[in-house]
């Protein structure tokens, strides 16, 4: 792909993910990347994804774009999450189709593995049980997508790919109390008790469930390098292949936030899905990549940027 003569749509790039997406299409050479905002087109309508490629005539649409939270989130707003984000990739992928687009990226989620997955999550299993339940709307319509690029690349040649991202984090992640994941959650929770000396925290679930995380510019890396090199139709997970539970990365975070104090976990809320740990063997093979950030260095980056960014970020 001669990236500097590509037009590139790359929706939800104006968020945390997307920022960086666009970045590493920059450092390679886009010149042209169009960067669609929901103020402008809710993409959950057929009609103004219809205006959206009219405006933006892409050959590339790199699909980032969600409605996306924590577990509190996903128990509030099922069906909201399972609606938006499938109308958003059936609305773009069959226009995609349409204008005869030159490839489709979609960018699913580990919330779409079934909850008691054989460790670690092979693409291959993707299929092989329901997802955990508190994000089961959320991870069906995006798995749904991937069915959905299988099926327009077996009738109308549609060179559409699929990846896989583990939960993601760093700098200019979403910190808000009602919908951050966990390490945003964590971060923000350990740094104001340590300005504030707090004695205690409370955490929760158990702590005893498992996560795997990467870095959101790792991420990025690895999504450019499949668009500008991968034409498959599997799906490839993107992660780094290490797990960490939970109650082991709040005391991460707590010590290098500062954070002396006792930490509490309520067990009356849930864990999620019990353990998540990606196979990137694929990802290794398929598009010579493997993350570089560690979980301890991206963390201090991420709460070097959380103090930095506090005040304007709430």
């Amino acid at each position: 792909m001669l990236i500097a003569n590509q037009r590139f749509c790359v929706t939800g790039g104006a968020g945390f993910l997307g920022r960086a997406v666009c970045e590493a299409l920059e450092q390679r050479g886009a010149v042209h990347i169009f960067v669609p905002r929901s103020r402008d087109y809710d993409l959950t309508r057929a009609d103004a994804v219809g205006r959206l490629f009219d405006e933006a005539r892409p050959d590339v649409v790199i699909h980032l774009a969600a409605e996306v939270g924590g577990i509190g989130a996903n128990q509030k707003q099922p069906g909201r999450f399972f609606y938006a984000n499938m109308a958003m990739g059936l609305h773009l992928i069959e226009e995609a189709r349409r204008r005869k687009v030159s490839k489709f990226v979609q960018v699913g989620t580990v919330c779409a593995y079934p909850k008691h997955c054989p460790l670690p999550f092979r693409e291959v299993d993707l299929w092989n049980g329901y997802p955990e339940e508190t994000n089961a709307p959320y991870g069906i319509a995006k798995r749904a997508l991937g069915v959905m690029l299988d099926a327009y690349r077996d009738q109308y040649g549609l060179n559409g790919i699929y990846l896989v991202p583990v939960n993601l984090y760093g700098p200019g992640d979403n910190f808000a109390l009602e919908t951050s994941h966990v390490i945003p959650a964590l971060i923000r929770k350990f740094a104001h008790v340590a300005d504030q000396d707090d004695e205690s925290v409370s955490c929760w679930g158990t702590g005893n469930s498992s996560r795997e995380f990467l870095y959101v510019t790792d991420a990025a890396q690895a999504i450019v390098l499949a668009t500008l090199e991968y034409d498959g139709g599997d799906p490839i997970n993107l992660g780094t292949g290490q797990e960490i539970q939970i109650c082991e990365l709040a005391r991460t975070i707590a010590s290098l936030c500062g954070y002396r104090g006792q930490i509490v976990w309520d067990a009356s809320r849930p864990d999620g899905q019990p353990r998540r740990q990606l196979d990137t063997t694929r990802a290794a093979d398929l598009l010579g990549w493997r993350a570089k950030v560690s979980l301890e260095d991206g963390l201090r980056q991420t709460i070097h940027w959380w103090r930095a960014n506090a005040a304007a970020t709430r």
